[in-house]
């Protein structure tokens, strides 16, 4: 009931800044409102792929996203077979030419959203090996791993995480074709019970290029994270930090957009195979404009190493600008 509160709160708060009247630019929405989807990472910080270029001074960009994925992992250390599922909220301001603040709420839970048939479909349509997927009964949430005494079955409905970040950009240049901005992320992660029960505070660096040309633009972001915690189900630390790369393209004409994206997240443990090797998710988007906003549908495939993030992921979102 806590995390339905906070959410409520966060959207009411969002939505009560007043959309003056002003002759702002509402073309660029940069790339897709998509946050990592390997279960490590998006259940701490990971930078997010963000634009190299800056909003017009004073305009806000209010979003929100929902995500529906299906985790599998197996090896010798550690079986994660679950369904996770989260919903984003936030609001980018703008405050001068060259600072950016953007900040967000997620709730992030188990629930059954019945994608172990989808994936399995997709993966024999695309010649992709099921893994041992299909060795396993459908619509599981389940976790185990004998040697760090992990038993976790039927957690559908847990939450997975509560976390608060701030995002503070500032623009070094930008011209018509060129883009390039830096900022910081402050991140809080709080969950008060149930098997994922963690908290911590987490801080991130990055460097954002854009390039517009045309129809084409062009994002990409190099991050890096630094964590303080440990994994609350197995009690094993965390790297200290690591590194995300994000590249993307969009082609755009009209309302239009086609977008393609690779993230890139460096492995952020050592004490299990598949999670101490690199995530790497390809993207495949559609973002349709309106007027002042624009709504994404993306596709969130995982790609090289088939075991350390999400099999298939869904991501609807919406953004306005005033």
């Amino acid at each position: 009931m806590k995390t339905h509160l906070k959410l409520i709160s966060v959207l009411s708060i969002s939505s009560i800044f007043p959309a003056y009247a002003q002759v702002v630019s509402f073309d660029d929405y940069g790339p897709l409102q998509v946050y990592a989807q390997s279960p490590m990472q998006s259940l701490n910080l990971s930078p997010l792929m963000r634009s190299g270029f800056s909003l017009p001074q004073g305009q806000k960009e209010w979003y929100i996203t929902a995500n529906a994925a299906s985790i599998w992992s197996e090896s010798d250390e550690l079986l994660a077979d679950y369904y996770q599922n989260a919903i984003r909220s936030g609001l980018k301001w703008q405050i001068t030419d060259d600072l950016l603040f953007d900040a967000n709420y997620t709730w992030q839970f188990s629930g059954d959203n019945h994608l172990d048939s989808l994936t399995m479909w997709f993966h024999d349509a695309a010649g992709f090996d099921q893994n041992g997927r299909n060795q396993q009964a459908k619509h599981q949430n389940q976790i185990r791993s004998e040697k760090y005494a992990i038993d976790i079955d039927n957690f559908s409905g847990e939450t997975l995480n509560n976390a608060l970040s701030a995002y503070l950009g500032y623009q070094l240049l930008q011209n018509e074709h060129h883009g390039i901005s830096v900022g910081g992320t402050l991140y809080y992660k709080y969950v008060d019970s149930g098997p994922f029960a963690d908290k911590s505070f987490q801080q991130s660096v990055q460097i954002n290029y854009g390039f517009h040309n045309g129809n084409h633009h062009v994002n990409s972001t190099l991050g890096v994270s630094f964590l303080h915690s440990k994994d609350p189900l197995s009690q094993n630390a965390y790297e200290s930090h690591y590194l995300m790369l994000g590249l993307g393209y969009e082609y755009r004409t009209g309302r239009h957009g086609w977008l393609a994206e690779y993230h890139r997240y460096d492995g952020m443990v050592s004490w299990d195979e598949n999670f101490s090797e690199a995530s790497n998710e390809a993207l495949l988007g559609y973002r349709y404009y309106f007027n002042r906003s624009a709504l994404e549908i993306t596709m969130i495939e995982n790609v090289l190493n088939m075991d350390n993030t999400a099999d298939i992921a869904y991501t609807l979102g919406y953004r306005h600008k005033f």
